[in-house]
């Protein structure tokens, strides 16, 4: 995907399989934490409104919505992990395993792993200033 995309604009944006059937609509989007590049998005898909994570390094924008290049059954498959939260390490892993996608080079810090968007990376002080 271009790496010029402001994350936030993404959400709110309907995203559609590599067969034209459509996802559902982006929720969340999820940087790296080493780079601050959109990595992840959650998408709300179905009837019980579930958040399905799709990698969006092999994704695309056409015409305003978000093209991934996988099956809508793989991304239905896909692990829940939730949202509104940080993706853990193994969480990662399990998705780019779930997608058969290549683990990036250089692996982000674990405690700034898989962060959403808008987020403050540091959070508060240990010390509570």
């Amino acid at each position: 995907m271009q790496t010029d995309v402001d994350p936030r604009t993404l959400i709110g944006r309907k995203a559609f399989d590599r067969n034209g059937s459509r996802l559902g609509t982006i929720d969340e989007v999820y940087l790296d934490d080493a780079t601050g590049v959109p990595e992840w998005a959650a998408i709300r898909t179905g009837l019980f409104s579930r958040d399905a994570f799709i990698p969006l390094a092999p994704s695309e924008l056409v015409d305003g919505t978000l093209r991934v290049p996988f099956e809508r059954a793989l991304v239905k498959d896909s692990p829940d992990f939730g949202v509104g939260r940080h993706l853990s390490p193994e969480q990662e892993l399990q998705l780019y395993h779930h997608y058969g996608l290549d683990l990036p080079s250089t692996p982000a810090p674990d405690v700034l792993f898989g962060r959403i968007a808008g987020t403050d990376p540091t959070g508060p002080s240990p010390s509570g200033d």
